[in-house]
């Protein structure tokens, strides 16, 4: 079933529920499609009033903050033994060349490695557990690691919701327009349905009957 269908079968605090335990799984490490969740709720926002967009901005970025907490505490004490155990769970997303690219991005980038990696698929379910394994000191961490979240959780409903609350007034203003050009079209029709039958009763008057002649005239 498609994200945006299941979400609207469930309660207002179950959607951001969801979406604060997915962000904070794949920031934790674990591969989930925390942005397309973030994404399709946002845009439920914006088409149902149950669900308020600053709550719902808020438990992405706390998913994101706490997440990525847990996986730079993890990486920090599991090391590198960690990172080869998730090569072998999820190869696709923790091969090798993944873990040698993102390193490199950590070891030149430092903390704005940590801070665009949020707005990154891959980096995002790197930056906290590799943050960790490369002891980048947790100060350092913690301040890109907030205003990332911030950013990427925060802007990305903030944006969505525009998006859609726009794009829903959009095709109001269309549907009452489509309205509109119907019913003109309607009495245009009927206006020249009505003209041409006046004139075909003008081409072929009909021919009046003959008064009757008294029978003794």
């Amino acid at each position: 079933m498609h994200v945006q269908e299941w979400l609207d079968t469930v309660p207002a605090a179950a959607v951001y529920a969801v979406v604060a335990l997915v962000i904070g799984l794949e920031s934790l490490g674990i591969p989930l499609p925390g942005e397309i969740v973030l994404v399709s709720a946002a845009l439920m926002s914006s088409q149902h009033s149950e669900i308020n967009p600053f709550v719902l901005g808020a438990c992405a970025v706390v998913g994101a903050v706490v997440g990525d907490s847990i996986g730079y505490a993890i990486g920090r004490r599991g090391g590198r033994p960690l990172l080869a155990w998730l090569g072998a769970k999820f190869p696709r997303h923790f091969s090798e060349g993944h873990v040698a690219t993102a390193e490199r991005s950590f070891q030149k980038w430092g903390m704005w490695a940590v801070f665009f990696g949020r707005f990154v698929a891959l980096l995002r379910i790197f930056a906290g557990p590799l943050a960790g394994v490369l002891h980048m000191p947790y100060w350092k961490f913690l301040i890109a690691n907030v205003l990332g979240g911030i950013c990427w959780a925060g802007g990305t409903t903030a944006v969505i919701y525009y998006v859609g609350v726009v794009a829903e007034s959009w095709l109001k203003k269309f549907s009452y327009l489509g309205l509109v050009v119907a019913v003109l079209i309607g009495l245009a029709s009927m206006l020249v349905i009505k003209r041409k039958a006046k004139k075909a009763q003008a081409a072929h008057p009909k021919t009046e009957e003959p008064e009757p002649v008294p029978a003794g005239e």
